[in-house]
This record gives structure tokens, sequence and C-alpha cells, in this order.
């Protein structure tokens, strides 16, 4: 009986030893995790939000490999040139949807396609480029409905002389990338044009859809602007 105990116990100091073993090796390895470091670029000072990226404006910065991950961006070429997409903190370790080429063309898995006049029932007068939109259906003999759960993005909107439609002392875009709001506002109040024509960032399946919705002539769509436009600083990457 003795021995069986003994037997016991030892085979329950020997685990307690393992865990014990264990845990201090998992220790030391988090440390030396902290320990290696990682160099990142990072924001040399406070960059605003569409603000065209200097070599001078960036920095490498070394973070400890556990607080690194893969979005954050290591070539300082990668980033010279792009615009920032919200505002950028001193010292702040760039990450890929925080900066962006050219924000109003499409993305890889989209086109940007012209709207044909008579698809459209109404359209905002509000609306610029750089704008979110929601598109819905309406039509005589036809249900009132959302078109796309999210969204789209305006490339662009023309008059009928194809010129683009905005506040020449004022610009639109330009209020857009610092995030004035107030400026925002102001410019489309004091735009002058009738919106002839309208550019919008769609996928395939999007366009497919709309396209084969509209071309009876029984559904059209009623374009409204999407107070998203105003949420700079909260925008997602496409």
């Amino acid at each position: 009986m003795n021995r069986k105990r003994n037997l016991t116990i030892s085979l329950l100091a020997a685990l307690m030893s393992g865990l014990l073993v264990y845990g201090v090796y998992m220790l030391q390895l988090r440390q030396v995790q902290f320990q290696d470091k990682v160099a990142v670029v990072a924001a040399d000072s406070f960059v605003p939000a569409g603000e065209r990226i200097t070599a001078e404006m960036l920095e490498i910065r070394e973070i400890s490999q556990a607080s690194y991950n893969s979005e954050m961006l290591q070539n300082m070429d990668e980033v010279i040139g792009m615009e920032a997409v919200v505002p950028l903190g001193s010292s702040e370790p760039l990450l890929r949807w925080k900066v962006d080429k050219h924000r109003l063309l499409p993305s890889r898995a989209q086109s940007t396609f012209q709207i044909p006049r008579d698809y459209v029932l109404s359209v905002s007068n509000g609306i610029r480029a750089g704008d979110k939109v929601i598109l819905y259906l309406s039509g005589e003999g036809v249900e009132s409905s959302r078109l796309f759960a999210e969204p789209v993005t305006v490339a662009s909107v023309k008059s009928s002389a194809n010129i683009e439609i905005d506040d020449t002392d004022n610009p639109n875009l330009m209020s857009l990338a610092s995030g004035d709001k107030e400026k925002m506002y102001a410019s489309r109040r004091d735009a002058n044009g009738m919106i002839d024509y309208i550019n919008l960032n769609l996928s395939e399946e999007q366009w497919l859809e709309l396209d084969t919705l509209c071309k009876a002539g029984q559904s059209k769509l009623v374009i409204a602007f999407s107070p998203l436009s105003l949420d700079i600083e909260t925008e997602e990457m496409p």
C-alpha cells in the first residue's frame, strides 16, 4: 500500500516539475520575443489626412517582435508618394490600409463605370468625386429597394459640358482630404452645375446586376449621398 502511495506521489511530483519547467520555458520565450526588434516605417510627425507623403515625413522605428503585425510597412519606398487616408500620429507605425496611391481609382476588384443617363431617375446634387453613395431602385410598377448593401465610391461627377462639378475656390476634395467638414459643406452648397454624368467604382458583379435590372427601362437608379463620406477618420481600405 505504501509502495503504491509513494509511486503516486513520485508521479505527481514529476508532473509538477515538468509543468514548472514548461512554465519557465514559456516565460523565457516570451521575454525573448519582446527583446527581439523589428524595423517598421513610422510617421516622423503628425500627417493630416490627404497629405502626399514624402521621405522627410517618415522614419524607421524599432518595435518588439510581439507588437509587430503583417499590416505594418517596413519599406519606405512603398510609402513615398502615397496619400494618407486618415491622419497619422507622430511615431505611429504605418499600416497598409492607412495609405493609398490613388484613392479615386477603383480597387483591383473594381472598374470605373459611367452610369447611362437613362438608367438614372434622380441623383443628389450634393454628390462630389470621392463621396460614398447609396443606390436604390425605383420605377413604375417596381418595388422600391436598396440595390447594394454597401455604399459605393464616386469616381467623378460632370456636367453636360464634361466639366467636373465643384467649387473652384474651395474644392471639395481638398476639404475631404484635410477632414474639414465645414468647408466640405460650403463647397457642396456653393458649387454650381447640374450633374449629367456620374462615374462609379463597381465590381464586375455589381455592374452586371445593375445593368441587368436597369437596361429594360422599368427599374431606375436613385443615387443618394451617404453620410459615410463625412466619416473621414474611420473610413476603411477598399
